[in-house]
């Protein structure tokens, strides 16, 4: 993690409610990259795992480290998710699939924060999840 960068969970909060921060805090000085909503789509626009939560959600994930890395970067450098969900019944499902993913992705430093929003539907109705990310470069 960049040394601009800090995660944390301020004691007054308490503990974060699943794999994600409370806080990052980024120190001026260097290039910020906003990455649009990720959606389980490969580079020809074509849907992956229509109708399969966990084959998009690695889809999602693979289309944002794909945006990570044509800037430079990496999972070190993301201080803010948003995450989009069609289905209030896939909130646990997407628990356990970062549960089972983020910490190979993250390493042993503090996940960033996530805001989990359910919304009506995604651009497409078969897209069951997106992805929207921030990093600091």
């Amino acid at each position: 993690m960049s040394d601009r960068i800090e995660i944390y969970n301020p004691k007054e909060l308490g503990a974060p409610l699943g794999q994600y921060s409370h806080v990052t805090r980024v120190k001026s000085g260097g290039d910020m990259l906003y990455i649009a909503g990720m959606l389980a789509a490969d580079p020809s626009g074509k849907i992956v795992g229509e109708a399969d939560f966990d084959a998009q959600c690695t889809q999602v994930f693979a289309n944002v480290e794909a945006a990570l890395r044509s800037a430079g970067a990496g999972w070190n450098h993301v201080v803010q998710f948003t995450t989009y969900l069609v289905h209030s019944q896939d909130i646990p499902k997407f628990m356990v699939w970062r549960k089972a993913r983020f910490p190979a992705m993250f390493g042993s430093r503090p996940y960033p924060p996530n805001t989990l929003l359910v919304v009506d539907r995604l651009v497409q109705e078969p897209f069951l999840v997106e992805v929207q990310t921030i990093a600091a470069l």
